[in-house]
């Protein structure tokens, strides 16, 4: 559980580093015991659910989202949410190395730092084929380089090369992206474009679709598929699952959506409507075979399934996995059945496309 609650911890989203009146945790006494619901004359919905914990998951994951934590969310500094994130990334490439032994080198390509996982026993199949792994953390930290990396190298049996990209506030939009392309370019110095995989969970996710929307404006050529693992692809307009979960589903604090674009120390001075930026927004004819995952608890939820949508609609052969009830990016934590299944379903797909 301690792994868990690091995790959770590490993904604390940007809004959180707004300053905020200190409020109670809400007591056992003040809880409703009732649903209610009031719409009122703005069509704004007042609402209370009383929700079981279900049986339809798995013991370790009924643990997890029945895990009580308080509600009045205080908020974290950026320094002390990167220290956090790296002291969790820390643990948590040691409990994913015990599953799934491998080798790292830290490296960089042209001249962007990338991390380079190698999984033991690496095939000569697949030493020309390459997963380009853009991490998650906010897009102000790193909570995913080896939490995305070593679990999907040792299934996939297959090389990741996870970009350390520059981070917001600092560098916001478009550094990630013009960092993702540039490795992404390198790469294609050496190996053929079918043969590399680009995928992320979270604000990875998000630059996911957003490189693979760069590289049709660039004229470059597309990788053999994409993973968005809990992302979204509109920068202007909220989902109501962000409305509905916090990070950890039902628990922990969450303030009502406030208007304007999503993230703006990410966003900074680009128009939210930027097709780039917001993927939504691009022409998204002829991107390449494309895995999404998110949850019923996912802040992310409605993003994931907009920009799935919009991939559909645009001939994009567009797959969607939904997991009943966990919380954002669940994948994170070996100690879930669940999580388990989560990366050998995203490494068999990617094995699936570059065995094409």
């Amino acid at each position: 559980m301690k792994l868990h609650a690091a995790f959770l911890l590490a993904l604390a989203s940007t809004a959180l580093l707004a300053q905020q009146p200190a409020l109670k945790p809400t007591t056992a006494a003040e809880a409703p015991n009732r649903d209610s619901s009031y719409i009122d004359g703005q069509g704004t919905a007042h609402v209370t659910r009383v929700v079981p914990v279900p049986q339809t998951i798995s013991p370790q994951a009924q643990l997890v989202i029945g895990h009580p934590i308080p509600d009045e969310g205080p908020p974290q500094p950026l320094a002390e949410r990167r220290r956090t994130t790296d002291e969790y990334t820390a643990r948590a490439r040691v409990a994913w190395s015990r599953l799934c032994p491998n080798q790292i080198v830290e490296d960089k390509m042209a001249g962007v730092a990338v991390r380079i996982v190698t999984p033991d026993d690496l095939p000569d199949s697949n030493k020309d084929k390459v997963l380009l792994n853009l991490h998650g953390g906010g897009f102000n930290s790193d909570s995913g380089s080896y939490t995305e990396s070593i679990p999907i190298a040792y299934y996939a049996r297959m090389k990741v090369v996870a970009v350390l990209y520059r981070l917001a506030p600092e560098s916001p939009f478009p550094a990630a992206v013009d960092d993702s392309v540039a490795v992404y370019k390198e790469l294609l110095k050496t190996c053929r474009p079918d043969h590399i995989v680009i995928y992320g969970t979270s604000a990875g996710a998000i630059l996911t679709a957003e490189v693979a929307s760069k590289l049709k404006q660039l004229g470059l050529p597309m990788p053999a598929a994409l993973g968005i693992f809990s992302g979204m692809g509109d920068f202007a307009r909220t989902g109501d699952s962000m409305a509905m979960y916090a990070l950890r589903g039902l628990s922990g604090h969450l303030d009502p959506p406030e208007p304007g674009a999503h993230d703006p120390f990410y966003v900074g001075s680009t128009d939210p409507r930027d097709p780039v930026l917001s993927p939504i927004y691009s022409d998204l004819h002829g991107l390449p075979p494309t895995l999404f995952v998110t949850s019923g608890r996912d802040l992310l939820l409605s993003g994931t399934v907009n920009l799935h949508r919009a991939y559909l609609n645009a001939g994009v052969d567009a797959r969607l996995v939904v997991f009943d009830a966990l919380p954002h990016a669940f994948w994170y934590d070996p100690m879930l059945p669940e999580a388990q299944e989560a990366n050998h379903t995203m490494a068999d797909f990617f094995v699936k496309e570059l065995a094409k």
